[in-house]
């Protein structure tokens, strides 16, 4: 059977290789091309949204039985690690071999092509997790309204910024390859697509009191800035963006996002 063509079909099939590349869900695969990777890239967004809810339920949840804010929040991120089978974590952790190793882009890129995990990769993890851990926690204990927000807005924040490296200003680091196939794939449409699903998981928290919508602003514009400043070290460094780049960008922006609304929690 001829797989189907045209704006529709693109857009149906980006949904699917997002929810297939980017978490554990098995989805069977559509058409795969340029057109195809774009709208995936832009769907990746409302994927951190669903994802990041999970998660912030999973720590309500957790609090709700009696755990630890800390606790249930552990539970929340390791879920988020298990549903993306840890893929940005282990790009996140690969960028920091690769940066840190000072060798020139192509001795770089041959360390983040290692199966294994060096200094960089593990300090990154542990800082990376842990921030993340101690600030839902703070939200979870602050209250699950706040939690899940914050959980939700971090999850679409981190894959915004992944749709935002894979506009056509950014280049590709390899010829092949995850990075070489989305590189320079998202066009105007993709774009306000992520835009929508990061305008709603801002609104998410509009029901809470303005310091929190504040916050959620300063979190979102701390998270894509963060993302900014690590693409653009990327592209210097290594001449461009991989897949193990765009998982770097994704859990170093939720992050930010986690902990500058954390920060703004006081003010609420």
């Amino acid at each position: 059977m001829t797989p189907a063509v045209g704006p529709l079909a693109d857009v149906v099939d980006g949904a699917r290789m997002a929810t297939g590349t980017f978490t554990a869900v098995p989805v069977r695969a559509g058409r795969l091309d340029r057109a195809v990777a774009g709208w995936a890239m832009a769907w990746a967004p409302w994927l951190g949204a669903f994802l990041g809810l999970a998660c912030g339920l999973l720590a309500v949840a957790g609090s709700w039985l009696g755990l630890a804010p800390t606790l249930a929040a552990l539970l929340g991120v390791g879920l988020g690690a298990l549903a993306t089978r840890a893929l940005h974590l282990d790009g996140l952790a690969d960028v920091a071999d690769g940066l840190g190793s000072a060798l020139r882009p192509e001795g770089a890129l041959e360390v983040m092509r290692r199966s294994d995990i060096g200094p960089f990769g593990v300090v990154a993890l542990i800082v990376t997790l842990g921030a993340q851990t101690l600030a839902l926690g703070q939200l979870v204990a602050l209250s699950p309204a706040a939690a899940l927000s914050g959980a939700v807005l971090a999850g679409t924040v981190g894959r915004a910024a992944t749709t935002c490296a894979c506009m056509p200003m950014v280049p590709s680091a390899h010829k092949e390859g995850l990075g070489a196939f989305v590189a320079g794939s998202v066009r105007a449409r993709g774009l306000a697509l992520a835009s929508a699903a990061l305008l709603l998981a801002w609104m998410s928290g509009w029901f809470l009191s303005w310091p929190w919508i504040l916050g959620g602003v300063l979190a979102t514009v701390a998270g894509l800035a963060v993302a900014g400043v690590l693409l653009r070290h990327c592209v210097r460094r290594l001449g461009g963006i991989t897949g193990d780049v765009l998982g770097s960008l994704t859990e170093s922006s939720g992050t930010a996002v986690l902990v500058v609304l954390a920060a703004s929690a006081s003010w609420v």
